[in-house]
C-alpha cells in the first residue's frame, strides 16, 4: 500500500546532479499544496526534534522529515473524495533517485500495460516482474524510484505492471492482469528458472496470490519471489496496526479502506485475498524484508512463522527502526543499501546461471 512521494531522504535534493531533484506535475494548486506540506512538515519535525529528540532514536533528520511528508502526502491524497484527484495529487510533487539515471525505462502498451526497466551497463539475465504498492488504489510515478533501485539491485530486466486500480477494479482483477503478464513473458521466451517475481506492499500481496495461483494453475512456477513489506492480512491483523501507526506513514483507516475496496464483500479470510491464511506449500523460495516500526510488521511476522510451520521456503529480515517501503530510500541511509544488497544475493543465490 506504498504511495511514496521520495525515494530518498530530502537530502537528496543535493545529491543528483545531472538530473532533475524533482518534478512538480498537473495542477497548480496541487503543486502548491505540496509545496506547502513540505515546508510545514520540515518546520514541524525541526521543531520536534529540538525540544523532544527525533521520534525513534537513530532516525536522521532528513528521514523523519520524508517520513512526516510522506504521511501528510498520502492522508491528502487518500482523503479525496474522487481517487483519481488523489492519484494526481500524489503526482503533484515527485522527487527523482540517482538511480532513475542508470537505467533505461520503456513503456508498453499491448498486450500487457507496464514499462520495461533495463540497466545501462549491466547484462539482462535475468528478469524481473514487478508489481507495486499503492493499497491496489494508487501508482505513483515516484515508484519508479524503488523499481529503478531493486532492478539495479537484482541486475535484472524489470517488467512493471500497470494492474488495474481499485475502486473501479476489485479483486480478482490485479490477480488476473498479474496472471496475464507473467504468461506473457514465458511465452516471450523467458525461462521461469531465471524469472524473479517481486513487490511492495499491496504489490508484495499479489505476489503471494500470483503464486498461489500458478501453482493451483500447473504453470512453472519462478526461481524466487521477493516481497517488501507485503500486506499479507486484508483483515489487518496485528498490533502493529495501532502500535506503530506514529512511526509510520500509511495508517490503518487507509489499510481499511483498501480492503473494503479489494474484497468488493468477498471474505477477507480468502487465501487469494490474505495470503497468510493459505496453504504455502508447493511454492518457490519467498524472501521478505520488513521494517520493525511498520503498521504491516506483526502480520508479516506471522505469515513468515505460518511459513516456516508448513515447513515452506520462506525467509525474513527486519530492520527494528524502519518504517513502510524504507528501501525506497536507496544509498542515503544504510538500513537501505543493506536491504537491497541482501535483494542482489538473493537472485544470485537463486537464478540459474
Amino acid at each position: 500500500m506504498s504511495l511514496f512521494k521520495t525515494a530518498s531522504e530530502i537530502a537528496i535534493m543535493k545529491s543528483v546532479s545531472n538530473a532533475k531533484p524533482f518534478a512538480l506535475n498537473g495542477k497548480l494548486h496541487y503543486r502548491m499544496m505540496s509545496i506547502g506540506v513540505l515546508y510545514w512538515c520540515t518546520i514541524v519535525v525541526s521543531l520536534r526534534r529540538a525540544f523532544r529528540g527525533p521520534l525513534i532514536p537513530g532516525w536522521s533528520w532528513a528521514f523523519e522529515v520524508a517520513t512526516h511528508f510522506l504521511r501528510r502526502q498520502t492522508a491528502k491524497a487518500f482523503d479525496m473524495a474522487d481517487p483519481n484527484d488523489g492519484r494526481e495529487y500524489e503526482d503533484s510533487l515527485v522527487f527523482h533517485s540517482p538511480a532513475l539515471e542508470q537505467v533505461i525505462i520503456e513503456p508498453v502498451s499491448s498486450p500487457v500495460k507496464g514499462h520495461w526497466f533495463r540497466t545501462k551497463k549491466q547484462s539482462h539475465d535475468v528478469t524481473l516482474l514487478y508489481l507495486h504498492g499503492g493499497g491496489y488504489a494508487y501508482y505513483s510515478a515516484a515508484h519508479h524510484n524503488l523499481i529503478s533501485l531493486v532492478t539495479l539491485a537484482a541486475g535484472s530486466q524489470t517488467f512493471t505492471l500497470d494492474y488495474r486500480l481499485i475502486p473501479e477494479h476489485p479483486f480478482p482483477a490485479q490477480l488476473e492482469d498479474a496472471r496475464n503478464a507473467y504468461r506473457w513473458l514465458l511465452e516471450k521466451g523467458v525461462s521461469s528458472k531465471r524469472l524473479v517475481v517481486a513487490g511492495d506492499s499491496a504489490g508484495g500481496n499479489l505476489v503471494l496470490a500470483l503464486l498461489l495461483s500458478l501453482r493451483d494453475s500447473n504453470v512453472p512456477l519462478p526461481a524466487v519471489a521477493i516481497c517488501i513489506a507485503p500486506w499479507t492480512d486484508v483483515a489487518n491483523s496485528g498490533e502493529s496496526m495501532v502500535k506503530n501507526e506514529r512511526f509510520d506513514w500509511v495508517q490503518k483507516r487507509m489499510a481499511d479502506q483498501w480492503s473494503v475496496w479489494l474484497r468488493n464483500g468477498a471474505d477477507a479470510r480468502t487465501p487469494l485475498l490474505s495470503p497468510i491464511r493459505a496453504d504455502l506449500r508447493g511454492l518457490p523460495p519467498i524472501y521478505i524484508q520488513a521494517g520493525g516500526a511498520e503498521i504491516l510488521h506483526d502480520m508479516i511476522k506471522e505469515f513468515a512463522d505460518r511459513a516456516q510451520q508448513q515447513n515452506a521456503l520462506v525467509a525474513l529480515d527486519v530492520w527494528p527502526t524502519m518504517n513502510h517501503d524504507f528501501q525506497a530510500y536507496g544509498d542515503t541511509i544504510l538500513e537501505s543499501k543493506q536491504a537491497l544488497s541482501r535483494i542482489g544475493e538473493v537472485v544470485q543465490k537463486y537464478v540459474a546461471n
